[in-house]
């Protein structure tokens, strides 16, 4: 696990099955103290009764079945971290760049690597409440550290630092674009075999949701959006896009991503997103490439800072000057990377997760003109409806949001299919109860749905109240106050802090132009036309680029192994793409 990592951060914890028990075998104690008769049976009557320990379940023992977190995934995370950052920039130089996007150095491209960065927005909202500062200082903070001459270039072996650090927001953008337009198909679509997700679609951004999808519940499955998260669309951005336009291998481009979440760790993982997806006429013995080759969490970014000896505060929290950033190769693409897109509004109603949801009901909106949205509260404040009427009143569409896995569990009773009978009268009456039950989830258009409870900027990776304390230096050991554990109220108050960080982003007036307002459909058309225009530069399909699949995990929890758990583990996490 890495290093942080411990199971009072999982916020989003599922509560164990009936095949999550651990055994716990009872013997008649040995009497060292009589040898007289060796050989002597011993009968239940002479077995003299013993107070068992409570049996305890330990990480460990979870780790090692397929039912939550396998063995193989533990390692695939302990193998992203910032020990594996500061690893990375001192085995490999980084390989600098001429004014006109070239390599400088063009025979240490063998030895070099070119680091990239994509950075999450709730990352930059945990650090803005840490340390009292606005979102825009944080980005500026972490853009200072990772590129700067005063964050990581000042130290290590090669004194290498990041390329280019990107908002993950400018893929998010189009990740929305075209899941409005996926929903819009699979509404549409009346064929059984179409390759669309079925009704109601399910966002499939949130790894952890996934993997709980594909272990536990594979009828879900047909049912999930096939595009690509923010991160993983970037790592495939970066990967084609340098690669091709720099003529070095895809090995050879670095890509770091800073996420709020530990499960972002697991899903660049998959085997699903490595360059043998997108490669045409890849070798089957090659070895894959991941598109994202190490996660970091928003504590992590800490830790590595602290690693190095830096001070994220003592950062100049100021832009760093356009010298600094070298040409993007592809010109017609840097439409991917510019940090004036980066800065989108955050809204309320669009929540904490990036507006998945909010989208695709914005953009049917705009598509039936006077039509109304209605929001009806759910059970809690993570679970939300919403109904989308014409203007006389009939519903266009139905969609939801479901936050936490408590409310994804009902979620989930509600889609699971109901198992036939051969009784008389079975059919009718199972139909009669899918139309008494319709509303509860079935007729759903889309659903977005996340494991932490609160959305992303609550994910086990951000900052937490004593994380915070620690590192602004306000804890006072001396304090029993400063070191007992936060309570509840403590907690939603920060997450609120956090929250109101994130829904404040700006853009920046002092040093850049205010940009034009421009109408959803004009940016739909620039995103549509900048993704068409990378397929053709790559001369790849815009499927293979954006889309991705999934599969059921079959659960190894009772059956025999043929193999122990270290060569288990070391076969499979041995593996770059790795798998779930």
């Amino acid at each position: 696990m890495s290093a942080i990592l411990s199971a009072d951060d999982l916020n989003d914890f599922i509560s164990p099955g009936v095949a999550c028990i651990k055994p716990v075998e009872t013997l008649p104690p040995k009497d060292t103290k009589t040898q007289e008769n060796a050989y002597e049976v011993t009968t239940e009557d002479k077995v003299q009764p013993e107070t068992l320990p409570p049996a305890q379940i330990s990480l460990t023992d979870c780790l090692a079945c397929s039912g939550c977190v396998t063995s193989a995934e533990a390692v695939l995370i302990s193998l992203q971290s910032h020990t594996e950052v500061l690893n990375t920039l001192d085995s490999f130089p980084e390989l600098p760049l001429t004014p006109g996007a070239t390599i400088a150095n063009a025979g240490a491209a063998d030895e070099g690597r070119i680091f990239v960065a994509s950075v999450s927005p709730q990352v930059r909202a945990g650090l803005a409440a840490t340390y009292g500062i606005s979102e825009k200082e944080a980005g500026y903070m972490i853009d200072q550290f990772l590129r700067g001459p005063q964050g990581l270039r000042a130290g290590g072996k090669h004194g290498s630092g990041f390329t280019w650090v990107v908002d993950t927001n400018i893929m998010r953008e189009a990740v929305l674009v075209l899941t409005a337009d996926e929903v819009s198909e699979s509404l549409s679509s009346e064929n059984s075999d179409s390759p669309l997700p079925q009704r109601p679609v399910l966002s499939s951004a949130c790894p952890g949701w996934i993997c709980y999808a594909e272990k536990t519940h594979p009828f879900i499955l047909p049912h999930l959006s096939r595009l690509k998260s923010p991160q993983a669309l970037s790592g495939t951005f970066f990967k084609t896009v340098l690669s091709k336009a720099l003529g070095v291998p895809p090995s050879q481009i670095w890509h770091l991503a800073l996420m709020p979440c530990f499960d972002k760790k697991l899903e660049a993982s998959r085997e699903e997103l490595t360059d043998m997806s997108w490669q045409t006429g890849a070798n089957e013995q090659h070895q894959p490439v991941r598109d994202v080759d190490c996660v970091i969490t928003t504590r992590e970014l800490l830790s590595l800072a602290s690693s190095r000896g830096f001070s994220l505060p003592n950062l100049p929290l100021q832009p760093l000057p356009p010298t600094f950033t070298p040409p993007f190769p592809e010109k017609a693409l840097d439409f991917f990377i510019s940090s004036t897109r980066s800065r989108t509004e955050q809204t309320l109603e669009a929540g904490t997760s990036g507006g998945y949801l909010h989208h695709v009901l914005k953009a049917f909106q705009a598509r039936n003109p006077e039509s109304e949205l209605v929001t009806h509260r759910g059970r809690n404040a993570d679970v939300v409806e919403y109904i989308l009427n014409s203007k006389d009143g009939q519903p266009i569409m139905k969609a939801a949001r479901y936050y936490g896995f408590r409310n994804i569990q009902n979620l989930v009773r509600k889609l699971k299919p109901a198992r036939a009978s051969r009784l008389p009268g079975a059919a009718r009456r199972q139909a009669m109860s899918r139309n008494a039950t319709a509303g509860g989830g079935s007729d759903y258009a889309y659903v977005e749905v996340m494991a932490c409870p609160g959305g992303c900027t609550n994910g086990g990776g951000q900052m937490r109240v004593e994380d915070a304390r620690e590192a602004t230096g306000a804890m006072d050991t001396t304090d029993s106050v400063a070191t007992s554990k936060p309570s509840p109220h403590e907690q939603r108050a920060w997450l609120a802090r956090v929250d109101e960080a994130y829904f404040s982003m700006e853009s920046d007036s002092e040093n850049e132009e205010p940009p034009q307002p421009v109408s959803a459909a004009d940016k739909e058309a620039q995103i549509h036309e900048g993704l068409s225009q990378w397929s053709r530069f790559m001369d790849i399909p815009l499927e293979k680029l954006v889309y991705t699949t999934y599969r059921k995990v079959e659960s190894e929890v009772g059956k025999d192994k043929n193999t122990d758990d270290t060569t288990r583990v070391a076969e499979l996490a041995g593996k770059i793409g790795g798998g779930w």
